[in-house]
């Protein structure tokens, strides 16, 4: 059995780094765990921990309005025993960060991203190696700061990542399967099903020039997602003791909003300030607004099933009601793939340095906010604008390369040369 030293000197330097913050520093995960940054509502590790301790003393975590997460997270955290509750979890949480740095590094190393069935890129060959993709992800400190602070989003973006693997590898029974679990766990990855089935379709007629269909394949697919989820939603209700009200108490929550805990997204402060008469009409306004976009991408953006994903987690990432830096450290994972296509991109250094101003002042300005009273939710809500305008100026720009290494391939002479719109 061959030993790759890199990825062996990455996956323990990684693990050592989150060691020493676990234990060296040992208040850094409480204080952590309590930042709106990191937790939300419905992936909150502290959350969490009160759901488990009702769950283990037969009382309905659900009762009381304060536990928002999926029912099968708690007999799995009830398996680690009291006495050794803190390490475990600590443990777990690095475990599923390598775990996501490996499915990263597959990912990378398909060169799906220069590559796919219906168009190669003349750049293809200007790319980063899986480990280089995967030290990007692990050292990331968006990715550390998650993992210190332990919220289950974490398990959320490693089922993705296995999706998209899984895709890749031609295995798209387990991609699916992996899909239903990160859809069940916080529902938005649902709206990754069609391209995630326009990438396993392209894999698999890659492999089988004889493929059946685009529609037979999608509805095949699509029924295993459904019977995935509808089996993770028996279990549940099993789980819950016959119970449907986790419904409402989870998927309830993240569609209707009643929680407007601040943090990193654009929701929590417009519905603060909206008139109840019209919280139904922009509630429908701003989730068609989510979920808007993945049909057009599909469409125009055929040729790059894995772009409309990286696409799509960056769209997550702003737009969704409860993000946190973990949806952002997941679509800055994916998207060092397109290595081929930074040099196309236009406002590079306006975008990092919006998010680089943001992920500095916005500490600031929750403290100055809810902690020393010399500001108001104003303060925190434009940081959080600067934030959302740096991330949104990525995914236009990241858009607009991509697009533009498809016309250069279209139309050859044009390689090189200045376009503006007329």
């Amino acid at each position: 059995m061959v030993i790759d030293r890199r990825k062996t000197l990455l996956f323990t330097s990684a693990s050592a780094i989150r060691l020493l913050l676990f234990f060296g520093f040992p208040s850094l995960p409480e204080l952590l765990t309590g930042r709106v940054e990191i937790s939300t509502p419905v992936t909150s590790f502290k959350r969490l921990q009160e759901g488990l301790f009702l769950y283990t003393h037969n009382v309905s975590p659900y009762d009381g309005g304060v536990f928002h997460q999926a029912p099968l997270l708690l007999p799995f955290f009830a398996l680690i025993p009291p006495t050794s509750f803190a390490f475990a979890t600590k443990l777990l949480y690095i475990l599923t960060d390598l775990l996501c740095a490996y499915a990263l590094m597959q990912i990378a190393e398909s060169g799906q991203s220069g590559s796919s069935r219906l168009f190669t890129s003349p750049r293809k060959d200007i790319r980063w190696d899986g480990v280089a993709i995967g030290a990007a992800y692990l050292f990331n400190p968006f990715t550390i700061a998650t993992c210190i602070g332990r919220p289950t989003s974490v398990f959320t973006n490693c089922a993705i990542l296995f999706a998209v693997a899984n895709a890749i590898s031609r295995k798209p029974l387990s991609s699916m399967l992996a899909l239903g679990f990160a859809s069940y766990l916080s529902m938005y990855p649902t709206l990754l099903l069609p391209p995630l089935i326009l990438l396993s379709f392209d894999r698999q007629a890659d492999f089988d020039k004889r493929a059946r269909s685009l529609v037979r394949f999608s509805v095949l697919e699509a029924s295993i997602f459904t019977a995935s989820i509808g089996w993770l939603l028996y279990m549940s209700e099993i789980v819950t003791g016959g119970s449907w009200q986790f419904l409402s108490s989870t998927y309830g929550v993240q569609l209707l909003l009643p929680d407007l805990t601040p943090n990193i997204g654009l929701w929590w402060y417009f519905f603060i300030e909206m008139f109840d008469s019209f919280r139904e009409f922009f509630l429908g306004v701003f989730w068609l607004h989510l979920g808007g976009y993945v049909g057009g991408l599909c469409i125009r953006l055929r040729k790059h099933p894995l772009f409309i994903i990286t696409t799509m987690l960056g769209i997550f990432a702003v737009f969704k009601p409860y993000p946190t830096v973990s949806d952002t450290a997941l679509y800055f994972a994916m998207l060092p793939l397109y290595r081929h296509v930074f040099p196309l991109m236009r406002y590079t250094f306006f975008a990092i340095s919006a998010i680089f101003y943001a992920t500095l002042l916005g500490p600031a300005f929750y403290h100055l906010w809810i902690y020393a009273g010399s500001g108001n939710a104003n303060f925190f809500y434009a940081i959080t604008l600067v934030w959302s305008l740096g991330l949104v100026l990525v995914l236009a720009d990241s858009l607009f390369a991509v697009l533009r290494d498809e016309w250069e391939v279209e139309r050859p002479e044009m390689k090189g040369k200045d376009i503006k719109q007329i």
